[in-house]
């Protein structure tokens, strides 16, 4: 498995309107192979900012290139930055991570290897 995740650094005044995007957005997501799931994540408040992530579960680092390379990536991203007005203290930071270990609901215990 792989996860995605991009931190928005979100100026405390366009909190609704950074989320509104996302709420009234197309994701294209559950149209390509090797999508899990996605989430929206609100974090802590810091002084000038609110803390935002997007976490993205491919079932392989290979399925999350294929999104990015993909026509649904570049439609799902095509409005990005296109508001008048700044939401975000700058761009958005990625980080991926590939899954060493993973534990579920029923107490399973896996080890995945990393691709």
């Amino acid at each position: 498995m792989f996860i995605a995740m991009n931190r928005f650094k979100v100026l405390k005044d366009s909190t609704t309107d950074f989320e509104n995007v996302w709420f009234n957005r197309e994701s294209y997501l559950h149209e390509l192979s090797g999508f899990m799931s996605f989430h929206l994540l609100r974090g802590p408040e810091r002084e000038d900012h609110v803390l935002y992530s997007s976490h993205t579960m491919w079932r392989s680092y290979a399925d999350f290139e294929g999104w990015t390379k993909s026509e649904a990536f570049r439609k799902a991203h095509a409005r990005a930055g296109n508001n008048q007005k700044p939401t975000t203290l700058g761009h958005p930071e990625f980080e991926g991570f590939h899954v060493l270990q993973e534990v579920t609901s029923d107490g399973a215990v896996r080890r995945v290897g990393a691709e």
